[in-house]
């Protein structure tokens, strides 16, 4: 796998509706995952890292939260590295 690009997903994860604020509350506190929305029952998240297979292993780790009825990866886009901001952040963050 290559150095020189980064990967990007965007996931919905279904919650139980009362868990929804608890379950966002423990995805920010995950590495390279960001919560973008949330509605009772729905939370929308991006997950980024250097190779797809870490946003696979972050995305199968919230699927198996505690609160969590399932996680669904919606798009995933690889960027070469010179195609980020100088904070690692994408451009299609």
């Amino acid at each position: 796998m290559s150095d020189s690009r980064h990967h990007v997903s965007s996931a919905v994860v279904i919650t139980r509706p009362e868990l929804t604020g608890d379950v966002a509350a423990r995805l920010v506190a995950i590495e390279g995952v960001e919560v973008h929305a949330t509605v009772p029952g729905k939370i929308v998240v991006v997950i980024e890292g250097p190779h797809s297979g870490v946003l696979g292993e972050r995305l199968i780790g919230i699927s198996g939260m505690d609160g969590v009825l399932a996680a669904h990866m919606v798009f995933e886009q690889a960027l070469e590295i010179e195609e980020t901001n100088d904070d690692d952040r994408t451009h299609a963050a």
